[in-house]
């Protein structure tokens, strides 16, 4: 498992200024080894979305003597710093963001006096992309030609006079769309929402990460990975080359596949914006009525999926030209289903959480689920959570069990919640997120000196399908807004959610298996991947493939159980259905009956004199064949400010094999053997005392 770390790095007490990081100190590096990081997110080198010299700057740029002093370092520096203490460093590529900045200059135009904060000093102007196509400040930056010889020509084969106007995303009147969430209010700076289906945006891009891996990233890391789905809270994209791209789809279709609202189209001439207004649709609501809305989301899915493709390619490519090998990861957000058919391409999964609370096992679940054979690093997000009352609480010196929990869960559940080291905490909050830094070094300390106990193979009873067709249209319902809010409608009920947090509330731990939709993602379902489990759940799975209908069967054949909740593959042939709802091995529960969803019962039960609701339970297999028990208690007690120990804990717990040597590992650092009875499968221990986390593990040998 990674230890990862959000090393934004940004100051206190100040905007978290995109895309350029401030600059790195030496020290960091001593931080960041006690922490045992592995890898760094968010890390370096953002300041290509500004112009590729001033990239160069942040990369290669000469640090003067009073910086030194204190140990500033270019990026490439600390970048080979880290490096020599065993850290790896993702490079940053904001791919989603233009900007153009208000600065100050000298008289000559040979000096910054001032950028973004300005100060009244020399003669006011902007700087950014748009002067750096035009090679506005020829004392300042290196010519556009000197990056691209002959300049760039875009898909009508004109010269690009203007990046910004050339490959900024346009809603359906044209109106240059801007990246709200990054834009501070107070701040006059401008941040364009950038089109990665535009081949100019995309060789723009293949430029920043050759200066990346020139500079020595380890990795290079695509933010806003969705590009330009994301679009979609401003009301699509309907730029020249979205337009032409997606005429250019629906006439791929095969006649059978296409929309009745495409009869009587000439595909040739087809403009999706203009056809839409004549009809009195603008894209920013009724999506779901939307004509040719299902095809215009596929469409985008499949661009996702090409242009992430062709950059990741890129990148190994032009480093392994230079003798070099670079990782590639991208910011999977929320880990949307969107992003399924990019995993293929990427080493790590990086993702950022859409909505950071103090309990949520299920969604780390839904997580490791994604990700399968892959590491995965979390970090947090400041918008539609808990992050900024927990930095105030941190600020003051409490909240430092809830720091814990926050670590110790992901990791718990399978995945990697990386530390905040100047964490991003949004637009409008002038601060950043750091972690006490002895609670931050105990944790990873923790972490890293266990590491054996984490494995991503659980010995879990139950899956969960997480059906992508099937969950799409409710949970773009239930979750609301743009991302400034990340709002939740709890009026919309989602059985998959109800289903997971169900369990997840009673400790019953679960696997998430990803039933994709097989046109945005590989479907590679079949009846083994499903036979390890004793119950397969279905909540509401209204969509399913050939491909998954036949692992069922064959599952089910085989002697597994499947509980299903509501309808199961509307899509379906009505007898197709009728032979899987008749199956003996079928059976109906409602989202939340635990009695039905688990005809065997809970694989794991728990007891204590203080109760066990604030609890959570999962297993992982390790490699010597032992098994892990990973315990997180949530009672934190606000007025006592720390999570309240639950005593005589009686932990039982289902597993195939027989394991009567049992030991358990708290996150204080006690190790303690514990005295395990076996009876048939079940497995009992006593623990004295649960704190924050525990691990309990079984294993072979002498009882």
């Amino acid at each position: 498992m990674q230890r990862g770390v959000y090393f934004d790095a940004w100051f206190p007490r100040q905007h978290c200024y995109h895309p350029s990081l401030p600059p790195r100190r030496l020290r960091m590096i001593d931080d960041l080894v006690d922490y045992r990081a592995t890898t760094l997110v968010w890390a370096s080198l953002g300041g290509g979305s500004i112009s590729l010299p001033y990239l160069e700057q942040e990369a290669f740029g000469a640090v003067d003597a009073r910086a030194r002093f204190y140990g500033f370092v270019n990026d490439s520096e600390f970048i080979a710093a880290a490096q020599q203490r065993g850290i790896k460093v993702f490079g940053i590529v904001f791919e989603a963001q233009g900007w153009e900045f208000p600065a100050e200059f000298s008289d000559g135009e040979d000096e910054i006096l001032a950028l973004n904060e300005l100060r009244g000093a020399g003669h006011r102007d902007w700087i950014g992309l748009r002067e750096f196509t035009q090679n506005r400040y020829p004392k300042l930056w290196k010519p556009f030609e000197s990056y691209f010889p002959g300049g760039l020509l875009n898909s009508d084969g004109e010269p690009v006079t203007d990046l910004i106007e050339e490959c900024c995303a346009r809603d359906i009147h044209q109106t240059a769309l801007h990246a709200r969430w990054v834009e501070c209010p107070d701040r006059e700076h401008r941040c364009y929402y950038m089109d990665r289906n535009n081949p100019v945006w995309r060789e723009y891009l293949k430029a920043v990460i050759r200066i990346q891996i020139d500079a020595g990233v380890d990795g290079v890391q695509l933010d806003e990975t969705e590009l330009p789905l994301g679009s979609l809270q401003y009301g699509g994209c309907f730029c020249k080359d979205c337009v032409k791209s997606f005429r250019a789809y629906l006439k791929a279709l095969p006649e059978n596949e296409r929309s009745p609202h495409l009869t009587g189209v000439d595909l040739d001439t087809f403009h999706y914006g203009t056809w839409l207004l004549q009809q009195g649709y603008d894209f920013t609501g009724r999506l779901d009525s939307t004509p040719l809305y299902p095809e215009y989301y596929r469409f985008q899915c499949e661009a996702i999926r090409r242009h992430f493709g062709e950059l990741a390619t890129h990148a190994r490519d032009y480093a392994r030209s230079k003798g070099r090998e670079v990782l590639v990861s991208g910011n999977f957000f929320n880990m949307d289903p969107q992003y399924l058919g990019l995993a293929d391409d990427v080493d790590v999964i990086v993702t950022e959480m859409r909505n950071t609370t103090y309990r949520q096992p299920e969604w780390y679940r839904y997580v490791a689920g994604f990700a399968g054979d892959k590491d995965v690093i979390v970090v947090e997000n400041p918008y539609g959570g808990v992050v900024p009352e927990l930095v105030e609480l941190l600020r003051v010196g409490r909240g430092h069990d809830l720091l814990r929990l926050s670590c110790y869960e992901a990791a718990a559940f399978g995945v990697n919640m990386a530390v905040p080291y100047g964490a991003w905490m949004g637009a409008t909050i002038q601060d950043a997120f750091y972690a006490p830094h002895d609670v931050a070094a105990e944790v990873q300390g923790f972490l890293a000196d266990n590491e054996r106990l984490f494995d991503r193979r659980s010995r879990n009873e139950v899956a969960v399908v997480y059906s992508v067709e099937s969950n799409r249209a409710l949970i773009a319902r239930q979750d609301i807004s743009d991302n400034l809010r990340n709002a939740r409608d709890e009026s919309v009920r989602v059985p998959y959610r109800q289903v997971t947090e169900a369990l997840a509330a009673a400790a019953v731990p679960f696997d998430v298996v990803i039933f994709p939709d097989a046109r945005t993602a590989p479907d590679r379902i079949t009846a083994e991947s499903l036979r390890r489990y004793d119950t397969v759940l279905l909540p509401a799975c209204t969509y399913l493939t050939a491909a998954q209908v036949a692992a069922l069967h064959g599952y089910l054949d085989g002697g597994g159980r499947v509980v299903r909740t509501a309808g199961i593959g509307d899509n379906l042939a009505e007898d197709e259905r009728a032979v899987l709802n008749n199956h003996p091995g079928m059976s109906v529960s409602e989202p939340a009956d635990l009695s039905t969803l688990l005809p065997h019962g809970p694989q794991i039960e728990l007891t204590a004199t203080a109760g066990t609701a604030a609890v959570a339970a999962n297993t992982a297999r390790l490699a010597d064949g032992s098994v892990a028990v990973h315990l997180v208690n949530y009672d934190y007690r606000p007025d006592d400010d720390e999570v309240r120990p639950l005593t005589g804990l009686d932990l039982r717990v289902r597993l195939p094999e027989r394991l009567p040597v049992g030991t358990a590992y708290s996150c204080d650092g006690k190790v303690t053997p514990v005295d395990v009875r076996v009876d048939g499968r079940i497995h009992a221990v006593t623990l004295d005392a649960l704190g924050p986390y525990a691990i309990v593990v079984l294993e072979g040998g002498a009882e």
